[in-house]
């Protein structure tokens, strides 16, 4: 029993003292925005806009995800692909931050990209009867496994999203989601060049809801297969923490979120934090690019010798 109170009594000191360090830092207005969401629009996607799309399968229904194309985007054209989760609904705090758990209200990969160069995809849960977007926590996890596969091929295939630079970031349960959905399976997992998963993390602690314990968590996590994490946090030393006892190897990057908010709005200020990611994504998608020649260039020598050989 001595034991069991010193372990709470130090996972309570630990608590308190990262809420103290987070209700130190300045608030996310103190620096300005330099951007802002464009307005939800309706009729078909097309540059600069951001438009509610309702695939046919879930037709007669409130299922949908948010689509904008850069305003730089050409139909003849590649563009990497900013896939983004949305945190959960009915959320505030004393520092006025608000989620509403809806695609719309996702702002992660228009900051990062500035509204250029990407696309950006807002993809839904699914709600267990498949009738509309789930707003808390995940609804039918298989249904929403299975939307972001087949809307992602259909984005690619549509709208010129380049399938060897997608990266997948989320906020809150979207950061969690990272995992919890993003490598919940191998062909779900095999879509990402990266993952940026903003506040929590996948396996850290436990949730409401299946699987959520570290055993499954590890499991998830092995299908990152080495492929590179940015991690940003008020503090990361937990989920460093949790990520070095799995003793799974990959390029993870922690970054401390000098604000004490809980809301992705970061990524429209013109901050340290903003300009370090961006710069991460320009250095592993230019590796991807420099990885997928140089196995283009290996492939066409293998062609070539068959083609020369007696």
């Amino acid at each position: 029993m001595a034991i069991v109170k010193v372990m709470l009594a130090a996972l309570l000191s630990t608590q308190v003292a990262f809420t103290g360090v987070a209700e130190s830092y300045p608030d996310i207005t103190t620096a300005p925005a330099d951007l802002t969401i464009p307005p939800l629009e309706t009729g078909p996607p097309r540059p600069g806009v951001r438009v509610a799309v309702t695939p046919i399968e879930y037709k007669d229904t409130a299922v949908h995800h948010v689509l904008y194309l850069p305003v730089n985007w050409q139909p003849d054209n590649t563009y990497p692909v900013l896939v983004e989760y949305a945190g959960n609904g009915n959320y505030h705090n004393e520092y006025g931050d608000v989620s509403t758990g809806e695609v719309e209200g996702s702002k992660l990969g228009y900051g990062l990209s500035g509204g250029r160069d990407y696309i950006w995809l807002c993809l839904p849960y699914i709600s267990e009867d498949g009738a509309q977007n789930q707003t808390t926590w995940w609804g039918d996890v298989a249904a929403t496994v299975e939307y972001a596969k087949r809307e992602v091929a259909r984005l690619c295939e549509q709208w010129g999203g380049d399938p060897n630079k997608i990266v997948l970031c989320g906020f809150s349960r979207g950061a969690i989601a990272c995992g919890y959905i993003g490598l919940h399976d191998d062909e779900i997992a095999a879509l990402w060049s990266g993952f940026i998963p903003y506040s929590h993390y996948d396996g850290v602690r436990e949730w409401p809801y299946p699987d959520s314990d570290k055993t499954a968590a590890k499991a998830r996590l092995q299908r990152l297969a080495g492929r590179p994490s940015f991690i940003i946090d008020t503090s990361v030393t937990t989920t460093r923490a949790y990520i070095e006892s799995t003793g799974i190897q990959a390029p993870f990057s922690y970054y401390v979120l000098p604000f004490r908010n809980h809301n992705d709005a970061w990524t429209l200020r013109d901050i340290p934090a903003r300009r370090a990611v961006r710069n991460w994504l320009e250095e592993i998608l230019k590796q991807r690019e420099e990885r997928q020649y140089k196995f283009r260039n290996v492939l066409l020598k293998l062609i070539l010798n068959c083609e020369i050989s007696p």
